[in-house]
């Protein structure tokens, strides 16, 4: 297989008709080859629109709603970038690429090992290994945040971490009906949600669950 064939593809036949429309954007994933980011054996896999597994029981995202999340950030060169769920190491990548600095947690060591070894050319990413899921409370404020995983509920405090104007790209809701949003702070005490698009989404692990009654 050519993978840069099958990476043209993927640009053109998931993520543009999926309204990723954002010339940088588009570029961005033309340039950063995603079978770099795979499981050895994968990479003929990797532009294909699967969840790709990458190890513990996690997945990496489709292509196309790493490209709609992407596009609806709307990071700059001078954004300050926060990721929950650091996976296979591609979306920060992307973000890297796009942002100032980012600081990426995860909690699964071994699986942030692997990430930092195909990531070591990047100067810009901070590597942290921890739990995220509900929270990351480092005292820093962010432009852009991201969850790579979904949550039941979205956590306050990951809304207050935003700075003035920053944006959240979080998958909420419970399967099969969950909604990706992008939530933008517009105060200290008010944010904005714009609902983009229905999709299904593994949870964050240990993400706070909500208890269900059954009459």
């Amino acid at each position: 297989m050519n993978l840069d064939q099958a990476r043209f593809f993927m640009v053109e036949q998931q993520i543009r008709p999926w309204d990723v429309l954002d010339p940088k954007i588009l570029d961005l994933l033309m340039d950063i080859p995603r079978h770099q980011f795979v499981e050895a054996g994968n990479e003929e896999l990797a532009y294909s629109d699967i969840e790709l597994p990458i190890g513990q029981n996690q997945s990496m995202m489709h292509p196309k709603v790493e490209g709609r999340l992407l596009q609806a950030l709307d990071i700059d060169e001078n954004d300050t970038v926060l990721e929950i769920g650091t996976g296979s190491g591609y979306l920060t990548a992307l973000l890297a690429n796009l942002g100032k600095t980012v600081t990426t947690i995860e909690i699964h060591e071994e699986i942030q090992e692997i990430a930092k070894t195909r990531l070591e050319s990047y100067k810009n990413i901070e590597f942290v290994t921890g739990d995220g899921a509900n929270g990351w409370n480092d005292g820093q404020e962010y432009d852009a945040i991201i969850l790579t995983g979904s949550v039941e509920i979205v956590p306050q405090s990951f809304k207050e971490q935003l700075k003035l104007g920053g944006r959240l790209a979080v998958v909420t809701g419970q399967a099969p009906a969950m909604t990706a949003q992008v939530i933008t702070r517009i105060s200290n005490q008010e944010w904005e949600t714009e609902t983009l698009f229905e999709t299904n989404l593994a949870p964050l692990e240990n993400a706070s669950i909500t208890n269900h009654f059954t009459f």
